[in-house]
């Protein structure tokens, strides 16, 4: 069988792409996508209803995940977690509500509007143990050997450089750390001309 080649697609370009969606679902959730969104969806994925009932409607409205982190269990108090692509907040205040005070969640994207929401989410509920940061998955900004955790929803399947981003995620987890991440897995072959589509890859 051939080697499967890198998607040749210009990652700038497919960032500004994404970016502009990841906006309008912040911005206008309401507005309707190709994929899930909101309450139905976090039904869908088996998020306690409790849980979804004590996010700020903020947050829960512009959740887009794929999955769901907490499926492998929850985290705990008193660990260090990232969240990779950490959206309006939704998995990362579910995070931060376990680990209490004593622990802390590192929220990561590439999107201001959904950075803003995560952090006006965290005022809401009172919580101190939140740190936003903008970056990228490929290219985390996090300390090498920091993190008890790091979970991810629905972002690394648009990351072309899937093994920069596991580097990433082996550089700054603690031995004896987790990974816990809700994605998409294709398993049929993709071909590469499809591989190539930036539009496949942004939707």
């Amino acid at each position: 069988m051939d080697e499967v080649q890198p998607a040749r697609v210009d990652r700038e370009e497919l960032r500004c792409q994404i970016q502009a969606k990841y906006t309008d679902v912040a911005v206008e959730p309401e507005k309707g996508f190709h994929f899930h969104t909101g309450r139905p969806l976090a039904n869908m994925l088996g998020y306690a209803t409790e849980d979804v009932n004590g996010l700020p409607e903020s947050a829960v409205a512009s959740f887009a995940g794929t999955g769901n982190p907490f499926s492998m269990g929850e985290v705990r108090p008193g660990e260090v977690i990232l969240d990779v692509g950490c959206g309006a907040g939704f998995d990362t205040l579910l995070a931060a509500r376990q680990v209490g005070s004593s622990g802390r969640v590192i929220a990561v994207d590439m999107t201001p509007a959904m950075l803003e929401k995560t952090s006006a989410g965290a005022a809401a509920l009172g919580l101190h143990n939140v740190d936003v940061r903008q970056g990228y998955a490929e290219e985390l900004p996090a300390d090498d050997v920091s993190i008890d955790v790091v979970i991810s929803n629905g972002v690394i399947n648009l990351c072309p450089n899937k093994v920069a981003v596991m580097k990433e995620v082996h550089r700054v987890l603690r031995p004896g750390g987790r990974f816990q991440i809700g994605d998409i897995v294709v398993h049929k072959e993709v071909p590469q001309d499809a591989r190539d589509d930036i539009e496949l890859w942004s939707g």
